[in-house]
């Protein structure tokens, strides 16, 4: 699934290309991608005809600021990508929404599994949608270690699973929670409650650079490819992880095998012996 690294990397990507642009006009494809809208047939209406005066993001959701105070929300899901293309150009498979812009690509939303979804919210509707209850971005608003700890205090829940838990901090994903519980030293299966305040501050000090790491490489793209970056690149920060998808393999630090298995419902993967 695309996590922050790579929806961070679409957003720079696309930031040029969209931000002052007019959008011209909107094929939905398949409806399943704008089951978040209240009514489907707003969500082109809302986005043709108006100006990007902004592409933000918040967590793993792509926020564009649309003249009339509307926000055109992109949630990639588990196999989205965006793709940037000309007008006539061969279409990926699994296309799903098509804007055109008046002068410009194309921007197509190709998903196979289409799980995510795009939607044009008022700023009434933006308050009653989920993203009014994600937590502090990662990356850009990562709270104080202090903060972290209070978020996490009393709570008898996995490590891991309260970092895939985007009402407390909005970003992070399977592979970049286990690559900051590395990273951090701390096993995925302690409850969070459990860390010391040193623990603690070892994960905060951890979600940054880590996330970082898979910005610069352009993200984590899978032997799947289902994730791409904008103009059709890989990301290639899939080479660099130090547990994600590494089951068996020796442990970079101590080489121990990487230790794999099923924790609430995601795989996850850690060293046994520098995970505590």
């Amino acid at each position: 699934m695309p996590e922050l690294p790579e929806v961070e990397a679409t957003r720079r990507h696309l930031e040029p290309i969209l931000v002052g642009a007019q959008i011209a006009g909107v094929d939905v494809r398949r409806l399943r991608m704008v089951r978040r809208q209240e009514n489907p047939a707003d969500f082109a209406a809302r986005l043709c005809g108006r100006r990007i005066g902004a592409l933000d993001r918040h967590g793993k959701y792509l926020l564009g600021r649309l003249e009339g105070d509307f926000t055109w929300v992109t949630h990639l899901g588990m196999s989205g990508r965006i793709r940037v293309a000309e007008a006539g150009e061969i279409e990926d498979p699994h296309t799903n929404v098509v804007i055109d812009l008046t002068a410009g690509p194309q921007i197509r939303f190709v998903d196979p599994r289409t799980f995510g979804f795009m939607a044009a919210y008022t700023p009434d509707e933006y308050g009653r949608s989920s993203l009014a209850a994600l937590g502090r971005d990662a990356f850009c608003d990562l709270p104080p270690s202090a903060d972290l700890a209070q978020l996490l205090h009393g709570r008898s829940a996995p490590i891991k699973a309260l970092l895939l838990d985007q009402r407390l901090l909005a970003g992070l994903g399977n592979i970049y929670a286990d690559e900051v519980l590395y990273r951090a030293g701390i096993s995925p299966h302690r409850p969070g409650g459990s860390l010391t305040l040193s623990e603690v501050t070892a994960l905060w000090g951890s979600i940054g650079p880590v996330l970082k790491a898979g910005l610069v490489a352009g993200g984590t793209s899978l032997g799947d490819l289902a994730y791409l970056l904008p103009d059709g690149r890989a990301g290639d920060h899939m080479a660099r992880l130090g547990v994600y998808g590494r089951t068996a393999e020796a442990c970079r630090s101590c080489g121990t095998p990487i230790t794999a298995a099923v924790l609430r419902g995601r795989t996850t993967h850690w060293c046994p012996e520098c995970q505590e």
